[in-house]
């Protein structure tokens, strides 16, 4: 297979031929009275090239040669405007302004913008073949084409990049604790609670200008991260007015006009929001032990206090719904030109799956069934997002920029599980009914100066919040023992004398976290400035502040002697009121919340750097770059304060060299040092139950930062305008690599997070872009071919001995020997990672385009030698897409997402090869065996967008 790859990949390069040209567009306006002046000329000096503005005064000219021109503007009646240095680049289109003077004016106030689009396939490529450290990307222009929702959806058809559980992302392989992601040049707090992650479907796609990942490091990126420095652009200004509506239908095979089981929520559910009823009263002890020693009749009287909201209802499902409106305006006040950028979205999705989940013995062959449940499970997922910028332009040397992104989340899920407990011979009904609610910030200042024509500097300042709530999360459990013969036995509550997330009981929690950022980047060239590749120096601080408040409360329900009367009743009237009582025969709480089921935590981060680009000829460079990081962390819970204090200085050096074989070929090498940090929740004590994976997640705070060292090498080809060939190979070395741990226990299941010795990680990436353009045949010259392929290879050694926190929060050394395999591959990381599009667009307004998509058989779940380890197994996805522009204004857009729609595959390595045989049924000690499985179902979608005005975005 992955002979067949490399040779359909190389055959296609005999299609590469064209010159480096790029483009310049902009705008002539009248100085007085700031209208486009028709039919004013354009020419470049020096060449034969040229045009004349149009109806509003725009213009492009189309293949000019890469290097600094001189353009002239003329037009009858006005004066010849002569303008120098109009730098053009490789793919990319200069953006150029200015404004005209009637003849007898004076042409001292006229102001000339230049500006540099970067939203554009060819601008990306352009912008990546600049950069001096090795980086992909991905374009808005080709996410719009791919009709992508979601940076999640988009990211994944960048080479080496995988998606797991639709919003995480994993760059080479590596999961995502190992990115830092960067949201307009502001490192983002992490979205998850229980895990270093951004999720990456909270930025919807209409507002991205583009997403670049930085896969070797330097001096100016942060130096937290092995597999990829992930930026995210949003869009920044509109080049002119204009407004836009979009609405999109979808619908879900398997989920749409489904009768589903769900819950109430209250009535501000549908912005994701949710009301004070599923809040704990006021009135409550904040103390478990104070509460817990209250007469159970007291107790009972504060039961009360909780709504009785835990009947469920039958809903059929409406079709999926979103709604995206976008706004720009420019206009002038004096000499500054304003501009401003809104975007609002709404969007109301909903997923039904039939989940199988078994668990096994896991004795002397496989497939011996333990449990064995079917979970109905039912998600509406609301956002609500709006994106709004303004950026003030006072001089052609310094600009001011404000931009804000919010998104209000809310999901509602009911999972119905019904099977059997076989081993005890009873069966088994579980309902878990959940919000999760997130609000999550980030809004930030910045300004750039041009201070000469050698060194420019840019600032930014930024606050970040991410809020999230689970309030009112109810779970019960009712059962009853099979018998062989006879009516079956009535279902019955489970209620064990202390309480357990396993058994009946509402749990909640919230966590705030602020960020507040500021950073200072200071450049300066030496030598002529004009010069393609002159000398730079780049030199800049990065300081970060991050606080973090996360509490937990939990309280179970408690039998009062016999209640049989009641504990048979549906799950709506089983904890009515009228069954809640200190007297026996009812049902009471306790508070099961502990000390350590809270936390606060502190992040200092101070970053400087120095790095300079040498160029040695014209064709060989070398930026050498220098980072120190200190960080220091403070962890505390109600038990002890400073429970984690470190304090950390990291040097990090890096190196990229760059030697250029001609105009179209780059080899590249890098080098770089970098480090990964614990994340608060990794530290903090808190054991968190996980319903869906059955098993309890808890903190470990004896963890310590990772450090790693990067090497990559890479092969470029740009044969023309938006093409690209390219092959990279990459090798990391890990010392103290921070990886989940299935602890040693005989019931249920549980993890933590442990350092272990070390780790390797290589693998080679290859990526094609190639336009048909140049065959000539009328079909064929629309077509785009872009694919990816990376072959990845990792290996861990956990070591002899382990550092882990046991059942009581203590921590103790376990030997391995007999519990768990000591070398085995990375979590999360895939052996091989294949993305592949074909795009057609014509002039007449249609568009389309075929993607596929897989990831290879990837560590899920860490297992040991009881529970085996678990892996999530490939799927082929197809998408097909299709879009048509009527009249300019209107476009009509319909895609199919995951068209095979294969099941999604947790199965378990019974024994213990490394890998998932075919055999998954068999009851033989050679055997497999699948624990979870389930299909999501097809995905097709309608979209209208009518546009009011003509619209074109520069970031």
């Amino acid at each position: 297979m992955q002979r067949l790859i490399f040779t359909w990949f190389l055959s296609l390069t005999a299609l590469v031929t064209m010159a480096q040209t790029g483009s310049i567009r902009g705008k002539i306006n009248d100085a007085k009275s700031k209208e486009g002046i028709i039919g004013a000329t354009i020419r470049i000096d020096g060449t034969n090239l040229g045009t004349q503005t149009d109806v509003s005064g725009s213009f492009v000219i189309s293949n000019v040669p890469t290097g600094t021109h001189k353009v002239f503007v003329t037009y009858i009646s006005y004066q010849t405007r002569e303008i120098p240095n109009v730098r053009v680049e490789s793919g990319n289109t200069t953006v150029l302004e200015t404004e005209l003077v009637e003849e007898g004016k004076n042409l001292s106030d006229v102001v000339i913008r230049a500006s540099r689009a970067t939203n554009t396939e060819v601008a990306v490529i352009s912008e990546i073949k600049q950069f001096k450290p090795i980086a992909v990307g991905i374009s808005s222009l080709q996410i719009q084409k791919s009709q992508d929702r979601d940076a999640a959806a988009a990211i994944r058809r960048v080479p080496g990049i995988s998606i797991v559980d639709n919003r995480f992302v994993l760059v080479r392989g590596l999961g995502s604790r190992y990115n830092t992601v960067m949201v307009n040049d502001m490192i983002t707090p992490s979205t998850e609670v229980d895990v270093r992650a951004f999720s990456f479907d909270l930025i919807p796609s209409n507002i991205l200008d583009r997403m670049i990942i930085f896969k070797s490091g330097a001096a100016e990126l942060p130096g937290d991260f092995a597999g990829g420095v992930i930026k995210i652009y949003t869009k920044r200004k509109p080049d002119q007015n204009f407004t836009d509506v979009g609405f999109t239908v979808g619908y879900r095979g398997n989920t749409t006009f489904r009768n589903v089981q769900t819950h109430d929520r209250g009535s501000l559910a549908w912005l994701g929001l949710w009301d004070k009823s599923q809040q704990i009263p006021s009135s409550f002890p904040t103390d478990a032990n104070t509460f817990n020693t209250l007469p159970s009749a007291l107790r009972a009287s504060y039961a009360q206090l909780f709504p009785n909201s835990w009947a469920l209802k039958n809903i059929s499902v409406a079709p999926d719904m979103r709604f995206a409106f976008n706004l720009g305006r420019r206009f002038e006040v004096g000499e500054t030109r304003i501009s401003n950028l809104t975007s609002i979205n709404y969007s109301m999705t909903n997923q039904f799956a039939n989940i199988a989940l078994k668990t096994y013995n896991n004795g002397t062959v496989a497939n011996d069934i333990a449990q064995q449940y079917n979970d109905a499970t039912y998600q509406r997922n609301t956002r609500l997002g709006i994106l709004h910028n303004w950026n003030f332009k006072f001089s052609p040397s310094f600009s001011l920029e404000w931009k804000t992104l919010f998104n209000q989340l809310g999901n509602t899920e009911t999972i119905v599980r019904n099977g059997e407990n076989v081993i005890e011979s009873r069966d088994i009904i579980s309902y878990s009914e959940r919000f999760e609610n997130r609000s999550i910030l980030t809004s930030q200042l910045s300004g750039e100066h041009i201070l000469s024509e050698q060194t420019k500097l840019d600032w930014m300042t930024g606050l970040g919040y991410t809020g999230r709530w689970e309030p009112d999360w109810k779970r019960v459990r009712y059962q009853r023992e099979q018998v062989s013969e006879g009516p079956q036995n009535e279902f019955s509550v489970s209620t064990p004398n202390n309480p357990s997330p396993l058994e009946s009981g509402r749990f909640w929690s919230k966590t705030h976290e602020y960020l507040y950022s500021a950073a200072v980047n200071v450049q300066t060239k030496f030598g002529n400035p004009a010069d393609r590749e002159p000398a730079v120096l780049r030199y800049g601080f990065y300081a970060e502040q991050k606080d973090r408040d996360f509490n937990a409360r939990f309280y179970g329900y408690q039998r009062q002697g016999n209640v049989q009367a009641i504990n048979t009743l549906p799950i709506g009237q089983v904890f009515a009121n009228n069954n809640i009582g200190g007297a026996e025969g009812y049902y009471s709480i306790l508070d099961g919340t502990k000390a350590i089921d809270s936390y606060t935590a502190h992040n200092t981060y101070l970053a400087g750097y120095v790095g300079g680009d040498v160029n040695f000829s014209p064709k060989t460079s070398l930026t050498l770059g220098f980072r120190g990081e200190y960080n220091m962390r403070t962890l505390s819970n109600p038990l002890q304060k400073n429970l984690v204090n470190q304090k950390i200085f990291s040097p990090l050096p890096s190196l990229n060299f760059t030697y250029k074989l001609n105009d179209k070929q780059n080899v590249r090498l890098a080098y770089s040092y970098t480090v990964n940090r614990p994340e608060f929740r990794e530290q903090a004590p808190f054991s968190y139950y996980d319903f869906a994976l059955n098993a309890d997640v808890r903190g470990n705070q004896t963890l310590k930062t990772t450090n790693i060292q990067n090497v990559d090498a890479k092969w470029e080809f740009y044969p023309s305008e938006g093409e690209l060939i390219s092959v990279t190979g990459f090798y990391k070395q890990f010392k103290n690599p921070i990886e989940n741990f299935l602890l040693p226990q005989a019931n249920g299941l549980a993890y933590t997070f442990i350092n272990t010795n070390n780790a390797t990680n290589y693998g080679v990436e290859v990526e094609l872009r190639k336009s048909l353009a140049s065959t000539g045949v009328n079909f064929l010259k629309d077509l785009t071919l872009v694919g990816n392929v990376s072959l990845i290879k990792s290996t861990i050694n956990l070591g002899d001995v382990v550092a882990a926190p046991d059942l009581s929060g203590e921590i103790q050394n376990y030997d391995l020997t007999g519990i768990t395999d000591k070398k085995r591959a990375m979590m999360n990381q895939s052996p091989y990672l294949i993305n592949a599009g074909v795009y057609y667009a014509n002039q007449n307004g249609w568009q389309a385009n075929v993607l596929y998509n897989v990831a290879g058989p990837r560590i899920f779940a860490v297992g040991n030698v009881n529970s085996p380890t678990v892996y999530e197994m490939p799927r082929n996805i197809i998408d097909l897409n299709v879009s048509k522009t009527f009249s300019k204004r209107w476009e009509v857009r319909l895609g199919i997402q995951d068209l095979l729609n294969q099941s999604v595959r947790l199965s378990q390595d019974f024994n213990r090869n490394a890998k998932i045989d075919k055999d998954v049924t068999s009851q033989t000690a050679h055997a497999d065996q699948t624990i979870r499985s389930f299909k999501r179902g097809s995905y097709s979608t309608l979209s209208l967008v009518y546009t009011f005005g003509r619209r074109t975005v520069i970031p």
